[in-house]
């Protein structure tokens, strides 16, 4: 059974950081894409980034250059820097195992997602 845990969310001001945590089980991690995508309050789902089986990264436009996705296979984890944070950055955050190796940039379409970590950035 695939396992998405997310972690690391918080309330921080703006201008701040966070490290979001991504701790898969359940299947071959090194062998898939991985997602973060987020859903602010009262908004669909927005894909953020995502980083194929061989640790290519693509992001949204809202967060690139504040934001970093990466992946350690041996600890089946997945993580996104988020820096310079905003208000509207916002969002209950989840992490989401894509279909393939690679990255589908834009989809919000995932059969597994975990549970979610809440960002809220606020003065």
């Amino acid at each position: 059974e695939v396992q998405l845990v997310e972690s690391g969310g918080d309330l921080v001001q703006p201008g701040g950081s966070l490290r979001l945590t991504c701790a898969a089980s359940g299947f071959t991690f090194s062998n898939y894409a991985m997602n973060w995508v987020r859903q602010a309050p009262g908004k669909g789902l927005e894909w953020v980034s995502g980083i194929t089986a061989v640790g290519v990264d693509y992001y949204a436009d809202s967060v690139r250059g504040r934001s970093t996705i990466s992946r350690d296979n041996a600890k089946n984890t997945v993580y996104l820097q988020l820096n310079d944070l905003k208000t509207e950055d916002t969002a209950m955050y989840y992490c989401a195992k894509d279909q393939t190796n690679w990255v589908e940039v834009g989809s919000i379409t995932f059969p597994n997602r975990g549970q979610g970590t809440q960002v809220t950035v606020s003065s």
